[in-house]
């Protein structure tokens, strides 16, 4: 077995095997564009979803750590 055999077994692994989903999505885009893009929107949402949790967390942490930081006026140590 040459390495070369190796490289093509890894490529129709991708292209008969592992894009089939991909394809059919191809396929399903000239009937229906929303359906076709669902993949998309499901990975739009999750991201704004994680954004605004995100944030949300953010400035709780700020609010409860904004007052553990204390400034003396002519204390520089």
């Amino acid at each position: 077995m040459e390495l070369k055999d190796l490289f093509y077994g890894i490529e129709d692994l991708f292209e008969n095997v592992l894009f089939i989903p991909y394809d059919a999505l191809r396929n399903l885009e000239l009937d229906s564009w929303w359906l076709a893009n669902i993949f998309s929107w499901i990975f739009i949402i999750i991201g704004t979803v994680a954004f605004v949790y995100w944030m949300l967390q953010l400035k709780q942490f700020d609010e409860s750590t904004e007052n553990t930081y204390t400034y003396e006026e002519g204390n520089l140590d």
